[in-house]
């Protein structure tokens, strides 16, 4: 499978920039599915539903599925955060995952960068290109962050998924 991340620090653009994507390269006719890592306890699940009763009970995994869409919430009961690695292994295959945060993780990356954040870039060599607000002096692409066809291009090229574009 392919895997490309966008990281950035916090306000940085990452999410708007993956949900572009996403629509870009799915329009082209390429899956893609997503991962998104939470610094933070995080529930999709609502207090007073059967799903959260079942889990709240002592389930250690729930399944809970319709004729739409199905999710797996498992708890880790003290376990060790999973890698991500670990993780991919539990997707169907795609053409591309596209990998939100993980920014320590080795996949190649596109970083998301705002100049109102005032921060500093991660720019370290798993990051292949920038997608700013602003310019940058760096010895990468720089792509405007709202230049989200030629993001897309860019990643496509790079994971070697170009040559199959609609």
């Amino acid at each position: 499978m392919n895997i490309y991340g966008v990281v950035g620090w916090k306000n940085a653009g990452k999410t708007g920039l993956m949900e572009r994507l996403v629509e870009e390269i799915s329009a082209r006719g390429f899956s893609v599915s997503t991962v998104k890592h939470a610094h933070h306890s995080f529930d999709v699940d609502h207090p007073g539903k059967d799903s959260y009763r079942h889990r709240a009970a002592g389930a250690r995994e729930v399944l809970l599925a319709s004729r739409n869409r199905f999710a797996l919430m498992h708890e880790l009961e003290g376990e060790d955060e999973p890698s991500l690695d670990d993780l991919l292994t539990k997707l169907a295959p795609v053409d591309l995952i596209l990998v939100e945060g993980y920014k320590r993780d080795k996949h190649p990356k596109i970083e998301a960068h705002r100049s109102e954040t005032g921060n500093a870039l991660i720019a370290d060599d798993t990051v292949h290109a920038f997608a700013s607000d602003c310019a940058l002096e760096v010895d990468r692409p720089v792509f405007d962050l709202n230049a989200t066809g030629e993001i897309a291009d860019f990643i496509l090229r790079d994971v070697g998924l170009a040559e199959r574009a609609v």
